[in-house]
Parts: structure tokens; C-alpha cells; sequence
């Protein structure tokens, strides 16, 4: 089953801690897990950023608005109990627990009037037609990330395409030093100034020492696919000068086809397609500027621990 959102967790949740004893969050965690039968691969499931466990994220968010509402407390740190106002909730026996609910605690419009006011940001229930109402803070954030960064990718894309030729084959040597590789960047100028034959447009170091060589084929392409025969092309040209490692960038796409092949080369052969050209770019700060920068910042519990 899908992941559920943190709404449809807090009935769950409060129900779990309804026996009044303390209970460790992580333990609580995995019992929610079990009880929604998520698979393996659903409980490892990271958000966008990479950093966080989607459904403990959840469930820790569930936590906060319940805590919020007054139904929970954390006597210490890492461990839920429920308090009276949680036991008289359940006592009404909801059929679901969500901001609408949540919303009949002066101590939560409270908490929700505070929030609005720094960020305007509110969980009722005529909010609810929002997708984004089905997402933590933490994953409003990621989403909001991620579409940035769509977007920010397209447009880098349709600026390389209006280069001119001569003017890629240089963003391309600079995203390759910013990578790490090339050597100097005069070194790897005069690299991708050797324009040869058999479908090699330079060659440029794999390492500072030039220890290994990695061979180059760089077409902006406005429209069509690069296919089969030019990687074709580009192996035999590899085989030809004895190499074993090649990049084949494009402004345009691979058909699968070309990738297929040159996942079944002999030699090691890197697609880049336009839009990972453009990914690659943002992710080494090249023909970008920030404009912006946010920390989501948690509580140290190592810094409050008196033991």
C-alpha cells in the first residue's frame, strides 16, 4: 500500500500510546509500519532530499500535532505518553483524527494561529482540497525544492542549446574541471580542441596526473534523438585508439536503444542526455547563482542529555 500521510496516522498513533505508559518514538515508529503493512522498500523510502526516512518523518510530524493539540507529552526525550485530553479523545471513539479534529483544542488553534503568522501555514479542513495537505513541512519543503530545480533545469537546457558550438565544447570542459576532472583547464582546453575522426571530439584527463584518459563526444543537438548508430560510431572509435572509457554528451536524448548498447559495450561508455547535462550543472554551481539559501534545522538531544 501507498505510504499514508500523516493525518491518517494520528488515530493510529494515539491508539498505540492509549494504554497511558510511556513508549520510545522509534519503537512506535515500526509498530505503525506493521500495522499499515508497509514493505521493506516503503519503510526505507527517503524524501526528495535524501536525508530523511519519509515514514518516520511522518510519523514524527503526526507526533508534533497531536503534541500540539495537547492529546500527547514527551516526559523525555524519544519517548510519547498520552495524556488525559488524548484519553477523553478516544473516549469519543473518532473515526479519523485529522486538522479539522484537531482544531476543537484551543491549545492547537493556538499553535495554529502562532504558525500562520511565521510562515502561513495552516492545516483546516478548507485547506484540505491542496495536495500538498497530504505532505509534512519537511516534504512541502522538498517538493517545493525539486520543482524549483525542474524548472531551473529546463530553462539551463534551452540556454545551452542556443550556444553556439564552439561555446558548448567549453561549458563542457568547464563542467568536467569543476567535476574533478581534466587537469588545468588550458590541459583540458587543448583536449577538447583535438578534433578527430572516427566520432572523437577530445580527449581529456581522468585525474589531475593523467593516469588514464577518458575520449570525448560532445553534440548540441536543438531537436532529434542520438541513436544506436552514433554510439556505434563512438565505440568504434574507442576500439580504435585503444581506449576503454568514453562520455557521450548530448543537448538532446539517447533512444533506448543507444542505451542499450552502451550498457552491453565492452567498454565503459557515460550517456549524458540534455536533461542530466543540465541536472549536472545546477548540482556543480556552474551558469548558476544563489539567490537563497534555507537550513531545516531538528533539536540535538546529544546537546540535552544529562547522563
Amino acid at each position: 500500500m501507498a505510504i499514508p500521510d500523516y493525518e491518517t496516522l494520528m488515530l493510529p498513533f494515539l491508539q498505540s500510546v492509549g494504554d497511558s505508559q510511556e513508549h520510545v518514538l522509534k519503537d512506535l515508529t515500526h509498530e505503525l509500519a506493521d500495522k499499515f503493512k508497509l514493505t521493506e522498500h516503503e519503510r526505507m523510502e527517503l524524501l526528495p532530499s535524501g536525508a530523511t526516512l519519509t515514514f518516520a518523518s511522518r510519523v514524527g510530524w503526526a507526533k508534533t500535532y497531536l503534541k500540539k493539540a495537547g492529546l500527547v507529552d514527551q516526559p523525555k526525550r524519544g519517548n510519547v505518553r498520552i495524556t488525559k485530553q488524548g484519553l477523553a479523545a478516544l473516549k469519543q471513539k473518532p473515526d479519523r483524527i485529522d486538522g479539522a479534529f484537531l482544531d476543537l483544542y484551543p491549545e492547537f488553534q493556538a499553535f495554529k494561529s502562532s504558525s500562520r503568522q511565521k510562515a502561513d501555514l495552516s492545516i483546516n479542513s478548507e485547506e484540505k482540497q491542496s495536495p500538498l495537505l497530504d505532505l509534512t513541512p519537511d516534504e512541502i519543503m522538498d517538493t517545493a525544492f525539486q520543482k524549483s530545480v525542474a524548472a531551473l533545469s529546463d530553462e539551463m537546457l534551452e540556454r545551452v542549446k542556443a550556444c553556439s558550438p564552439a561555446y558548448f565544447e567549453r561549458l563542457v570542459v568547464q563542467l568536467l574541471i569543476t567535476m574533478g576532472y581534466g587537469g588545468s583547464r588550458e590541459e583540458a582546453g587543448r583536449a577538447m580542441g583535438r578534433s578527430g575522426d572516427g566520432g572523437i571530439d577530445g580527449v581529456i584527463n581522468e585525474d589531475r596526473l593523467g593516469l588514464d584518459a577518458i575520449y570525448l563526444q560532445a553534440k548540441r543537438w536543438s531537436n532529434g534523438t542520438v541513436g544506436r548508430p552514433e554510439i556505434q560510431q563512438f565505440v568504434g572509435a574507442l576500439a580504435g585508439r585503444r581506449a576503454s572509457k568514453g562520455v557521450f554528451i548530448t543537448t538532446s536524448h539517447f533512444s533506448q536503444e543507444a542505451r542499450d548498447y552502451a550498457a552491453a559495450s565492452t567498454y565503459k561508455v557515460v550517456l549524458i542526455d540534455g536533461e542530466r547535462l543540465a541536472n549536472l550543472m545546477i548540482e556543480h554551481g556552474l551558469g548558476v547563482s544563489v539567490v537563497a539559501s534555507y537550513q531545516l534545522k531538528r533539536i540535538d538531544t546529544d546537546f540535552f542529555s544529562e547522563e
